[in-house]
């Protein structure tokens, strides 16, 4: 333990480190604040600039990416009433009425309050627990993992916005490129058609920035874009919010951090669901449930605790079972893989001090990202009022050039405007994007662990004959079937009220 904290402080007080820290932690928060971007954009487009760098500034910088990403996303919902992501849709419902009835100041300081309390307290949670989790893991095999990744898929699926068929689509999608390549053990070629660049498989930056960053700039700047309304700077004057009003909401602080906690732990949930929860729970259990959507200031504190507490409960899967809690602990195993580190149980023994330095970046990250928007509360609008058509080009520059920095080749910028393609395809089909995001990730461990299972027993019972894969898979079962359960359960219910 004692190593552990020399390694981090010394990674930690590097001047180099700490002005990655600071940068990464400033772009995070412009890209979670101006809407159509996010933390998760931010962490794809500056990932390729990672792998050359060593393991500590690599993970600084991406850590910092992504928690000034998160914590920034509720100022577009505050000041716009548009949220910056995902993860901030429930911050708008109070946080905009307050700031169109001139309280903005308060309503920003609620938010960056609420953001340091939930990153920064669950980043500790989550140091505390993953070796726990990791410790209980051993005692799993290739049985278990099979089904962690099945769970992690099928909750994303589930829980797709719009058509829970096209969420299975798309994560087929994502399988079926996981599958290009060589197979894992009998080495046949894939699905490569004789290009010696699909040989290695599809990259990871290739794919996720031609899908996820690349084509959702492009739909976005074909469709256009309205005037953004503007925003009265008066009253926003200091923090505007005092230690008795944080007191009197400690009871909806413990709540909402612990669902944000508990949905960032499950495989493939994350942010943008703890939100919703947490704000729906505490206006369930409020006394003036009307005030909610007026500029009620505790679903502000429910939202933000809520989403910011997510942050360490993914990285508790990420670090202790090799699962990503969320997209983005998704796309850090990969970086984190190129740097010659394998997150799960083994990564304790073999790189201990690298998972704790994670944890201790989130924490530390929390305070300079309060800092940064307690200094430039004042100067967000106008962050926000940056013209998109200067803004896409260059980070459509920026994507390419990642492409090239990833392989050195011009092919692999081509291939990414071909991905570009799909993920517009996949726009224009209304495909959600985050499950082809977690079965591409997850998809080499999902069959190469199924491959092992059979090596061992050559039967596919096994899966559910062992209790805790099994257990897995008929929450994985259930998952994708739950809301044809729930649609049977409605139209039987109807039926009896007619009768």
């Amino acid at each position: 333990m004692i190593a552990n904290f020399h390694f981090i402080a010394s990674q930690l007080i590097m001047p180099l480190n700490i002005l990655l820290l600071v940068i990464g932690n400033a772009i995070g928060i412009i890209f979670g604040a101006i809407p159509g971007l996010s933390g998760t954009l931010a962490v794809i487009l500056f990932m390729p600039l990672t792998y050359s760098m060593e393991t500590g500034p690599a993970i600084i910088l991406l850590i910092s990416l992504w928690v000034g990403g998160c914590s920034g996303a509720f100022i577009g919902s505050t000041l716009l009433g548009i949220p910056g992501s995902p993860s901030a849709v429930a911050t708008c419902f109070d946080a905009y009425p307050m700031t169109k009835a001139g309280k903005a100041g308060k309503a920003l300081a609620i938010g960056m309050i609420a953001s340091f309390i939930g990153t920064f307290f669950s980043a500790i949670f989550g140091a505390l627990l993953s070796k726990i989790v990791a410790d209980l893991a051993f005692k799993l095999g290739p049985w278990e993992y099979f089904s962690l990744c099945m769970v992690a898929i099928t909750m994303v699926i589930a829980i797709s916005k719009g058509n829970m068929f096209k969420g299975l689509a798309s994560a087929s999608i994502g399988l079926l490129f996981a599958s290009v390549g060589f197979s894992p053990i009998d080495a046949v070629q894939r699905f490569t058609f004789g290009n010696v660049y699909l040989y290695g498989g599809l990259s990871m930056i290739v794919v996720l920035i031609g899908i996820f960053g690349l084509s959702k700039i492009m739909v976005e700047y074909g469709q256009g874009f309205s005037p953004l309304p503007a925003v009265d700077t008066k009253s926003i004057k200091g923090l505007g919010i005092s230690l008795r009003e944080i007191r009197e909401s400690w009871k909806n602080i413990l709540r909402s951090f612990g669902i944000g906690l508990g949905i960032g732990f499950l495989p493939g949930m994350g942010a943008g669901l703890s939100n919703l929860v947490a704000y729906s729970s505490c206006k369930n259990a409020s006394k003036t449930p009307e005030k909610f959507g007026t500029g009620h200031p505790e679903g502000i504190w429910a939202s933000e605790i809520s989403n910011n507490a997510a942050v360490g409960g993914s990285m508790i899967p990420m670090a202790a079972l090799g699962i990503p809690g969320d997209s983005t602990t998704a796309l850090l195993i990969g970086a984190l893989t190129v740097h010659g580190l394998e997150m799960g149980p083994m990564v304790f023994k073999n790189s201990g001090d690298v998972v704790y330095m994670m944890f201790a970046t989130v924490a530390v990250s929390a305070i300079v990202v309060l800092a940064l928007q307690a200094m430039g509360v004042r100067t967000f609008p106008k962050i926000l009022k940056i013209p998109y058509h200067y803004m896409y080009p260059a980070l459509i520059v920026i994507s390419l050039v990642s492409a090239y920095i990833d392989s050195n080749s011009i092919y692999k910028c081509g291939m990414m405007l071909v991905f570009a393609l799909v993920g517009i395809l996949m726009s224009l089909g209304n495909l959600p994007v985050a499950p082809l995001i977690l079965a591409f990730i997850l998809g080499p461990t999902l069959e190469n662990n199924m491959l092992k299972a059979f090596q061992y027993t050559g039967t596919f019972t096994t899966f559910f004959t062992r209790p805790i894969s099994g257990i897995l898979l008929i929450l994985a079962i259930g998952s994708i079937f739950s809301p044809l359960l729930r649609m049977l359960v409605k139209k039987i219910k109807t039926s009896r009220q007619e009768i």
